[in-house]
């Protein structure tokens, strides 16, 4: 089965098969055009997988938890989720579907959060990749991380407030280093990028390894 993105963009099933860069390409470019914004300040428009969450996160809020449990198994959100289980905390998508099914609302958020947080460190590695590539100008590997940059900005801005929650050190480091990123992205130097990308990157790795399940959500 196709990841959403993949599907979206008329990948073949084995575009997922070959391997991370694909799916992360895919999620870069349907990120659209980059916008100046001050972090914070700004919401990306949605795509299928934000919507997604969106709908679940309101029902859940809503405590209408078989809607959330419904619009969660049968959405992008989770069919992403899937395609990507090998690099997310093994039964990831079991802890999210068993605290729906229980009305757990504050469980089934953190096993979110941590897909998303998963989700937005890849794509600051493989920017960080591109960005350490020479073959490309300055100017193409800089319109490519702004492209990253957006794309990470669409999804840490749906889970921001739960990381500053499990870890408020951890989400400042995301934003201030993102901010910084944003700004060095339009100068003559992208490669510069690649240090607060890693900071981004290493700051959401702590927050998944830090957010096992507890004995309480086991």
């Amino acid at each position: 089965m196709r990841s959403a993105l993949a599907r979206d963009l008329g990948l073949p099933a084995t575009a997922r098969r070959a391997g991370f860069t694909a799916v992360l390409a895919a999620l870069m470019l349907a990120a659209g055009p980059a916008a100046a914004h001050h972090v914070g300040a700004w919401s990306p428009r949605d795509n299928e997988i934000s919507a997604n969450f969106k709908q679940v996160k309101f029902s859940i809020q809503a405590g209408r938890f078989e809607v959330a449990r419904r619009l969660y198994e049968t959405g992008a959100l989770r069919r992403e989720l899937q395609a990507r289980a090998a690099r997310l905390p093994a039964g990831l998508d079991t802890r999210i579907t068993q605290a729906l099914a229980r009305g757990d609302g504050r469980a089934a958020e953190d096993g979110l959060m941590v897909f998303f947080a998963a989700l937005i460190r890849d794509l600051a590695l493989e920017a960080d990749r591109r960005l350490g590539e020479t073959v490309e100008s300055a100017e193409a590997r800089a319109a490519a991380a702004r492209r990253f940059l957006e794309a990470i900005w669409r999804y840490y801005n749906l889970v921001d407030f739960a990381v500053t929650q499990r870890d408020a050190r951890a989400a400042t480091a995301v934003r201030l280093a993102f901010d910084e990123a944003e700004t060095l992205a339009k100068g003559p130097a992208p490669e510069r990028l690649r240090e607060p990308l890693g900071r981004i990157a290493r700051a959401l790795a702590g927050v998944i390894e830090t957010s096992a399940p507890t004995r309480r959500e086991s």
